[in-house]
């Protein structure tokens, strides 16, 4: 049996928003205007406004118009070169206008902080150095499951302990029994990365059902948002559907499938990847 619920409604779209999103619509309300913006996005490096004009059979005031117009929405970009003028299509278009959809028609619904209500009887710690057998342990049933991760044998102590950022190492325990453990590690060393982080929880075997990842990635995200992290990304494998749904409880979103990723034991598999970023950079925009 299927019992239908009535689902809450969402907040309405924000007054800004609305306001920006109808500007871009109303711009792009002109065929002209799309045939136009749709040849700069298809013309490699940009294309100077006489070409442009050629190519869609207007005149030059015509075409001038239009792209002042699509400029000042922040849709093309201008350069002026020598007595031309070339013209390019600004790319972060290419993501909010499709954000700006999906907002508009309630696809996006507000991503949660975190999950609610984690057991009271999951307390969370930093990582202790006494508390390493038990991670690898965990790490190592968490492989046997064969859907955890790629890794077919537990990494070292020593490379995990070099991998894994200070500060972000937490474990959960249950009467004073290491009971899962989360960590996050940089994706990258170029400082312009410093904000992004890999994330990777895993439940010990007996204490799986008992909202142990729950209390997990609360801690991790919460963590990382007072530390300024302003994303957090991870790869799960498809068949991981626990995890998946337990991140989307955490804020991440589905970025994409990436299709034949990496083997395991012959097997090619597929991966979701995921990502959660800090509210204050979570809104595209065309500017």
């Amino acid at each position: 049996m299927v019992v239908m619920t009535t689902a809450a409604p969402q907040p309405l779209l924000p007054d800004q928003d609305a306001a920006t999103y109808a500007e871009w619509f109303a711009c792009l309300a002109e065929p002209t205007r799309v045939r136009l913006l749709h040849a700069v996005a298809t013309a490699p490096g940009g294309i100077t406004v006489g070409a442009l004009t050629e190519r869609l059979g207007i005149s030059q005031s015509t075409c001038s118009h239009h792209i002042r117009k699509l400029a000042d929405v922040g849709f093309l970009h201008l350069h002026k070169e020598g007595t031309a003028t070339r013209v390019w299509i600004n790319q972060n278009c290419c993501t909010g206008l499709p954000h700006a959809a999906d907002a508009v028609m309630g696809l996006l619904a507000p991503r949660p902080c975190c999950p609610e209500n984690p057991p009271e009887d999951v307390r969370m710690r930093p990582l202790r150095a006494e508390d390493w057998p038990a991670v690898r342990r965990i790490y190592a049933e968490g492989i046997a499951t064969g859907i955890a991760t790629f890794e077919t044998t537990v990494p070292s102590r020593a490379t995990l302990d070099a991998t894994w950022l200070p500060g972000h190492r937490w474990i959960a325990e249950i009467d004073g029994e290491v009971a899962g453990w989360t960590a996050l590690s940089p994706v990258s060393a170029r400082a312009c990365y410093s904000g992004v982080a890999e994330s990777s929880i895993y439940v010990a075997e007996g204490h799986r059902g008992r909202g142990v990842g729950k209390a997990l990635i609360r801690q991790q995200v919460v963590e990382a948002d007072r530390a300024g992290l302003w994303t957090l990304q991870t790869s799960i494998l498809t068949e991981n559907r626990a995890s998946i749904a337990l991140h989307h409880a955490a804020g991440y979103r589905t970025v994409g499938v990436r299709e034949r990723i990496a083997q395991r034991d012959g097997t090619w598999h597929d991966t979701i990847l995921l990502e959660r970023r800090a509210d204050a950079v979570a809104r595209p925009s065309c500017t």
